[in-house]
């Protein structure tokens, strides 16, 4: 893996890889791929920097059980302890770890893929031994072992690591506090029913889950009574969406009512009121009908004048004759009933 070196202003010259896309490669059992000359270094030549084809190579090991953050931040640490580090990483295999510290979660060919896979990772040793000897670190051409500063005891010893301090290649890293696997575990552990309801509910099997036949019809009634409550939940959601719909709806409906009545009222007053269109027109019309009851009617431009007498009053006009037989008007005195009978006998005369 080839790689380029930059300079970083706290850190020094550092070792970038042209391409992520790989994951580390795994140690050869037999040698060591390191072909420079392997002189042994102090700390302090190694802080001060090595060259390119000589970097400081540092050993960390674990078990790295469900890998997290925290083994990931001791990998970082470990990564940039000198400016120029080629990181090892030792897993131990199933065997070793069941037999000194217990059974694990994740296989050793999981937990080696979960270390070839983090960016601070060189190279992967598999079946990393539980103690390092000198031979080991000689085969390896170890220059440093990284690890927290807390005595590790196991294996009949107080502190496996104490031979490698007392030869000055050990350096500490820092544990990041909060998380580790103990701590994990212990979480699924104390909600195992919810984990174990989540896995019959995604499809797990209950001989899958270990988990007996009375607590399966359990955790699936469980489940029913939670979809059940989340549906309510959902229905009590939307209830309370349509309600509120609803009331806004209502307030613009009598909003708008409110406005409607106000103009209705508006035009009613500017139609019926005491100012109103209305009681002008009517007012119009009284007084046309009041003119044409008062003023006298005009006499036709038609009929003949007639000359008053001094000693009577006139008297109103007779109507136009518009036929030949059209009937006298009664008399209104002896004489002239004398006068209109003799008219109407003459007239008898003159059409024989």
């Amino acid at each position: 893996m080839e790689g380029t070196i930059d300079s970083c202003p706290r850190l020094g010259p550092q070792r970038h890889y042209s391409t992520l896309t790989e994951p580390a490669i795994f140690a050869r059992e037999t040698s060591c791929d390191c072909r420079a000359p392997h002189e042994k270094l102090t700390i302090a030549q190694a802080r001060r920097g090595t060259p390119v084809d000589r970097p400081v190579r540092v050993y960390a090991d674990g078990i790295f059980d469900l890998f997290h953050s925290g083994h990931a931040r001791a990998l970082m640490q470990a990564k940039n302890l000198f400016p120029n580090t080629y990181l090892i990483v030792g897993v131990c295999s199933d065997e070793l770890t069941h037999k000194y510290k217990g059974f694990t979660v994740m296989t050793e060919h999981e937990r080696y893929e979960a270390l070839r896979h983090c960016r601070y990772v060189d190279e992967v040793l598999r079946d990393a031994p539980w103690t390092l000897t000198p031979e080991f670190l000689e085969k390896h051409k170890i220059d440093f072992v990284a690890h927290d500063d807390i005595p590790y005891s196991s294996a009949g010893s107080e502190d496996v690591y104490k031979h490698i301090k007392e030869a000055g290649m050990f350096v500490p890293t820092q544990r990041t506090e909060g998380i580790s696997t103990s701590d994990i575990i212990t979480r699924i552990v104390r909600d195992y029913d919810v984990y174990a309801r989540r896995n019959l509910q995604r499809g797990y099997t209950a001989k899958e889950l270990n988990v007996s036949y009375i607590n399966e019809k359990k955790y699936r009634l469980q489940n029913q009574v939670d979809r059940m409550k989340e549906k309510v939940r959902t229905v009590e959601e939307k209830s309370k969406h349509f309600v509120y719909r609803v009331e806004e709806k209502s307030h613009d409906l009598i909003q708008k009512w409110e406005e409607k009545s106000r103009e209705f009222i508006g035009n009613f007053l500017e139609l019926f009121g005491p100012d109103g269109t209305w009681k002008q027109v009517f007012q119009e019309r009284s007084g046309r009908m009041l003119s044409y009851a008062l003023s006298p009617r005009g006499s036709p431009s038609n009929s003949p004048p007639r000359e008053l007498s001094p000693l009577r009053s006139p008297s109103p006009p007779s109507p136009p004759a518009r036929w030949h037989n059209a009937r006298p008007s009664p008399p209104t005195s002896p004489k002239g009933a004398s006068a209109s009978i003799s008219s109407m006998s003459e007239g008898d005369e003159d059409e024989k």
